[in-house]
């Protein structure tokens, strides 16, 4: 069943199509359904580029964030001129989130499972302002829950990088204040004080997350840390923005999968 569920999620995203409803037993547990994660990692040749970090919320047994690859074919860097036009499953889910980007500049040791914060975030070399494209075939991946969520790839769809966000290595970002705006309308401002334990956290899970799971990073990898202001949903034809610390910003556009 396991290996059913990965097929007909890899090949839905494949053909850009629909699964109006879940293609199989819903997993029951976070295991279940990273092992269907696992599975569909193992069916698809996609290099993978980098890995986002959600939160659960509430925490299921105790768990309070979960993890999904992101691939190369849908990392794109924005340069300042025309937004990126970034890929939705129109019939499917769809969203934007502001995040911040933290690039792994040294591979943490796979046969190490716990970490502090301050261990994480030696193991960084640059941190970006972006955007995540949550974005999935089964419309209904979010509503039922974190299990499924990982099930598919952890419901990303793409990134973009944005500038580098300077000051990180001196200054405290997590009271930088982010705004997401679709449309020229604010829709979310938050900042990341409010994220359990902030983007250097994310790290931190992610490191032991995958070691745990026999999963090697690697140096240039991103680590897409969280949604700082929400999930907010778009549509195809949107304008997405998301602003950090007054500073810096990031455009895409949403276009048809």
């Amino acid at each position: 069943m396991t290996t059913a569920i990965a097929r007909r999620f890899v090949a839905a995203r494949r053909d850009g199509t629909a699964l109006p409803e879940f293609p199989g037993q819903v997993p029951a547990t976070l295991a279940e359904g990273y092992a269907v994660q696992d599975a569909a990692l193992a069916l698809t040749d996609g290099v993978v580029a980098g890995w986002k970090v959600g939160r659960i919320n509430p925490p299921l047994n105790g768990v309070d964030r979960l993890a999904g690859p992101i691939f190369a074919d849908q990392v794109f860097t924005a340069d300042g001129a025309e937004p990126c036009a970034m890929p939705v499953f129109a019939d499917g889910f769809a969203a934007a989130e502001a995040e911040f980007l933290l690039r792994i500049g040294t591979a943490p040791d796979l046969a190490k499972t716990d970490y502090t914060i301050d261990e994480a975030r030696t193991l960084i070399d640059a941190v970006h302002v972006g955007i995540e494209i949550a974005s999935s075939p089964f419309p209904g991946i979010n509503a039922l829950g974190a299990t499924v969520t990982v099930s598919d790839f952890g419901n990303n769809n793409g990134l973009v990088v944005g500038d580098d966000a300077a000051g990180w290595r001196d200054g405290d970002i997590n009271a930088w204040p982010v705004e997401l705006w679709i449309n020229d309308a604010r829709i979310g401002a938050a900042t990341t004080a409010t994220m359990l334990d902030g983007p250097f956290g994310a790290a931190r899970y992610l490191f032991e997350h995958l070691a745990r799971r026999g999963i090697a990073l690697t140096p240039g990898q991103w680590i897409s840390t969280g949604a700082v202001t929400g999930v907010h949903p778009v549509q195809v034809g949107d304008r997405v923005e998301a602003r950090f610390d007054g500073r810096f910003s990031v455009h895409c556009t949403i276009k048809a999968r």
